[in-house]
């Protein structure tokens, strides 16, 4: 019998996976736990996965726990995607960095919020391992959990257990791409790698004509150019365009968001790259999602069962059913792409069928592209290397080297700001000394 189990089941990825779940053929039958430290949620999520499972008509079970260990033993599948401290810790991540000059539209994968994202979720979830390894050492880990490549890569190094980490910029951008090139999506093709948040496209073409001449010429259009400003600004000088959003996008490279006329020019609102975007917004999209999922359950919203493109119920369908499938998945790199640091984790192809995840051998990238991504992917090596060790030296140095940061501060100056965050979130990082 099936067993999948979500820690984090508040957050609202939860929906869009039980629905897929519930729609794959022929698998009718199973249970699902759902584990989330905050028993309000944890509820509300329970009574979501139910009403789901009814809608569909299937036989599945759903049993629930904020202790993990009551409920996660023997499962197949391990779906993780949790938050620590986040509410608590949001204002402090894009304020403290300001006052150095340091403007973050998001801030939860790199610069300063994403290295106090990383510090105080891993701890947490290395805990989590250990039980899997316990409860179900058989299973495969499905991580939705920013930092994306940080937490992918400490599971990597901390357990045998299979590890993919899972992301949906790939699929939003080739339709994207699509669209700005005004060619069918069914017949575009493509190759992309790097890693996750920086994955280039590096060939796109539709019926053996290459894409990217037109978009060129398309993004003269300055109306074309504001849709997505830093990363067609970025395809036209580095000739890829990159799988992550402008405003995500500009905080991973050094040239965006170094002075407030380059910010003004190129980072318009929301996800282009508005300053404090995600710390504005996150505990309203948060407390938002938490009372539409409430209407739905009272029925004064429909609750359809409407798919979406997330890759989690492909995974479990190619591996129950063996029928292979393609997904673009985050693994430890290991030759995958020659010009990346093999013990790093990068974001390629990957068949999916009932021997697990197996990613494909991509070669190299071009040299800059791969040099932009090697910068950020030392970042995450000493980030995940510091809460290995304790160590909160290293932890300063990741921050040293994060290209947002070193863009805009001196090293005195970031060795400062890290100390301001390291005093506010202090309670929330136990595990550097």
């Amino acid at each position: 019998m099936t067993k999948i189990s979500i820690i984090g089941a508040g957050s609202a990825f939860t929906q869009e996976i039980i629905t897929d779940i519930m729609l794959i053929e022929g698998i009718e039958g199973g249970t699902i736990a759902l584990v989330d430290i905050d028993p309000e949620r944890l509820e509300i999520a329970r009574k979501l996965v139910a009403q789901i499972i009814e809608i569909s008509g299937k036989r599945w079970d759903v049993i629930a726990s904020t202790d993990r260990r009551e409920v996660i033993g023997g499962s197949q599948f391990v779906i993780n995607q949790i938050e620590v401290g986040g509410l608590q810790t949001v204002r402090y991540e894009y304020e403290i960095p300001l006052k150095y000059g340091v403007n973050q539209c998001i801030g939860d994968t790199l610069g300063p919020g994403g290295l106090f994202k990383t510090l105080r979720t891993l701890p947490s979830w290395m805990e989590i391992i250990r039980d899997i390894e316990d409860l179900c050492p058989d299973t495969t880990i499905l991580n939705y959990t920013n930092p994306m490549s940080a937490v992918t890569l400490l599971t990597s190094r901390v357990t045998q257990i299979p590890v993919v980490g899972l992301c949906h910029s790939i699929q939003n951008t080739s339709h994207r791409l699509a669209k700005f090139a005004g060619v069918p999506y069914a017949e575009m093709k493509w190759r992309a790698a790097g890693i996750n948040h920086m994955s280039w496209f590096v060939e796109l073409s539709h019926q053996g004509q290459d894409l990217y001449p037109l978009l060129l010429e398309k993004i003269k259009d300055p109306e074309l150019l504001k849709k997505d400003p830093v990363r067609l600004d970025a395809m036209k000088y580095l000739g890829a365009f990159v799988s992550e959003s402008s405003g995500h996008f500009s905080e991973y490279i050094p040239y965006y968001r170094k002075r407030q006329s380059l910010i003004d020019l190129h980072c318009s609102a929301g996800y282009n790259g508005a300053t404090g975007y995600y710390a504005d917004n996150w505990p309203i999209w948060r407390k938002e999602n938490d009372e539409r999922i409430i209407q739905q359950l009272e029925g004064s919203l429909p609750l359809e069962l409407t798919p979406s493109n997330e890759y989690a119920a492909i995974i479990i369908e190619a591996m129950l059913k063996n029928e292979p499938k393609v997904i673009y998945g985050n693994v430890p790199n290991e030759g995958l792409i020659h010009n990346l640091p093999s013990n790093g984790v990068v974001e390629v192809a990957c068949m999916v069928d009932r021997n697990g995840i197996n990613p494909c051998q991509f070669g190299s990238l071009p040299e800059h592209l791969a040099a932009l991504c090697r910068s950020n992917m030392a970042f995450f090596d000493l980030a995940v290397g510091a809460v290995l060790a304790g160590d909160k030296e290293m932890a300063r140095h990741a921050l040293m080297v994060d290209p947002l940061s070193a863009a805009v501060c001196s090293l005195s100056e970031i060795s400062d700001m890290f100390e301001e965050l390291f005093e506010a979130e202090r309670d929330f990082i136990p595990a550097l000394k």
